[in-house]
């Protein structure tokens, strides 16, 4: 169970990275279509924000990455703490988006099920 917790937190956190890359490298472009901003007015207001909000997802993504690694090398306490803090703030971000608004549904799910997963696969390892 260790080495699946392992792979769903390397998941979660790839899943990340390419939010960060979105939100905060490509928004101007890609990012801001698909995150719904379609009017040009709003991109320089919203950039700022998916900007810093990208490296949120950036640090998450260290998080659970360096949890996953922790957990594979047989590191199980450092491990299981470093995916429960940051894969548990994924599915907690991801509830909040949910909650917030049912057309992210897509978002919200991607976020929530394998940082989810990842935190049942980790506790299950225990």
């Amino acid at each position: 169970m260790t080495a699946v917790a392992a792979v769903l937190a390397a998941l979660a956190a790839a899943l990340h990275v390419y939010i960060f890359v979105l939100e905060s490298l490509v928004f101007r472009t890609k990012g801001r279509h698909v995150f719904g901003v379609r009017e040009e007015s709003h991109v320089d207001v919203v950039e700022r924000w998916a900007f810093n909000q990208g490296f949120y997802n950036l640090f998450l993504a260290v998080g659970a990455a360096v949890g996953a690694v922790n957990l594979a090398a047989g590191n199980h306490t450092v491990g299981a703490v470093l995916v429960f803090v940051s894969a548990g703030s994924m599915v907690g971000a991801g509830s909040v988006l949910l909650g917030t608004d049912r057309r992210m549904m897509k978002g919200a799910l991607v976020q929530i099920v394998p940082a989810g997963l990842a935190v049942v696969a980790t506790a299950l390892a225990l």
